[in-house]
């Protein structure tokens, strides 16, 4: 398999190059040359394994000889050692728990298979790189922790001051070892737009052996697609012949990029919500087909506030410019934070279930969804983290503090470690240098 560059085709890498590279010599996003086709047999079998048989078999195609068969299963089977449960709200409404990792967040998936696979390379040719990535709420703590203690690996992980929930700064800013964390006085578009820069600047990429853990690497986004594509495979099996329908709590997009390829590769998905807040540059492009992207906005669902998604331009370059092919398989709905508290509520009071507020803003889509185009779908609200990430607001919406598990109450106890820099590349290159 074959990866291209989404600005021009000529541009290639394997999984190796792509993966440990992050962006393609032009800037732009690596691509697969191809999408992988399953016979219904297949699919068949797909849906009697477990889900870290699966991930194995799917990633497989995209790998090719780069990494062998039996390390790729292993590989997965270490990333994916916890469960991947749907929570039944109603007969015809789940919640898909991806929250259920190490870091409580559905940004283990794509962190823990990316930092095996990346030390799989680093250990056969002895090298050593430095990792720079971009948070805007759970990416920072998931790729930390996922590549914590290795030898060969030095982290920095960039988060907007003031951007990200308390719990959540806790867990990028308390890993030590070969992780560090740069506060930055910005919001996540400054954060991202660095990284973009360093990459960019080749003599100092060159200087550092610079990679990226952000979704921009496609070695992030291949990863989300495993869990859609075997999940629907479960729905499938207990709901034959129900329209499966995913709503995604969306702000860089990579998440549903990943769903997008997993129906590319036959997942049995009829059609993805955008679920968007405030932030919503992708909701406003389907109606409209123009893309305008803006200035970030803060609000409560915080891993959301994205101005500028880059995974805009992955979607555009999956569809070829097709608009009505990509509304036939996107639907996009935007909600304020009025709304999200009032969802969070709601749920709780109905179902006695507590949603963080990026699962809320989900939960809309699909109601209005279903208002407006179409009741009979079996819909399943996409559970990108653990409410108690967000305790203050849980406290203030819900009345009552959220039981936190145990790999969330002992990050408390540990001294946040951050260096506060500037938003531009030079203040950046002055702390990673020195």
């Amino acid at each position: 398999m074959k990866f291209y560059s989404s600005k021009n085709k000529q541009i290639t890498a394997d999984f190796e190059q792509a993966l440990m590279t992050g962006l393609a010599s032009d800037g732009g996003l690596f691509m697969p040359e191809s999408f992988p086709s399953f016979s219904e047999d297949q699919l068949q079998t797909f849906s009697e394994q477990s889900f870290p048989v699966v991930a194995a078999q799917v990633a497989q195609c995209f790998v090719g000889s780069s990494i062998r068969e039996v390390d790729l299963q292993r590989i997965c089977k270490e990333a994916y050692d916890f469960s991947v449960p749907f929570h039944a709200l109603e007969a015809d409404q789940l919640v898909l728990e991806l929250f259920h990792g190490p870091t409580a967040a559905f940004k283990d998936f794509a962190a823990r298979f990316m930092a095996r696979c990346v030390e799989y390379f680093l250990l056969q040719k002895n090298q050593k790189k430095t990792l720079l990535v971009a948070t805007s709420g759970d990416t920072g703590g998931a790729v930390g922790h996922a590549f914590r203690g290795m030898e060969n690996m030095q982290v920095f992980i960039l988060y907007p001051s003031g951007g990200v929930s308390p719990l959540q700064e806790k867990q990028l800013t308390t890993l030590g070892q070969n992780v560090q964390a740069l506060e930055v006085r910005g919001n996540f578009d400054d954060c991202q737009r660095m990284v973009k820069e360093a990459f960019m600047d080749q003599d100092f990429n060159d200087q550092i052996n610079l990679m990226s853990a952000n979704s921009i690497n496609v070695g992030r986004i291949l990863p989300q697609s495993f869990y859609y594509f075997w999940t629907s495979l479960q729905l499938q099996k207990q709901f034959p012949g129900r329209k499966i329908v995913y709503s995604v709590p969306s702000g860089n997009l990579g998440n549903v990029t990943g769903g997008l390829m997993a129906k590319r590769m036959g997942a049995p998905i009829d059609r993805f919500i955008m679920a968007q807040n405030t932030n919503h540059p992708f909701v406003d492009f389907l109606q409209t087909g123009s893309f305008d992207p803006g200035v970030s906005i803060s609000t409560i669902s915080n891993a959301m506030d994205i101005g500028h998604p880059s995974n805009f331009y992955r979607i555009a370059e999956l569809y070829k410019e097709d608009l009505e092919g990509l509304r036939k398989d996107a639907w996009g709905a935007s909600f304020t934070d009025d709304q999200t508290r009032a969802a969070m509520k709601d749920v709780f009071e109905k179902y006695d279930y507590e949603m963080c507020p990026h699962t809320a803003v989900g939960y809309l889509g699909l109601q209005k969804y279903k208002q407006e185009v179409d009741e009979s779908v079996l819909g399943v609200t996409v559970s990108t983290a653990h409410p108690g990430k967000f305790q203050e607001l849980m406290v203030e919406v819900l009345g009552h503090e959220i039981s936190l598990p145990e790999r969330l109450q002992s990050v408390l106890t540990h001294d946040k470690i951050a260096r506060i820099i500037e938003a531009d590349l030079g203040s950046l290159k002055d702390t990673i240098l020195t």
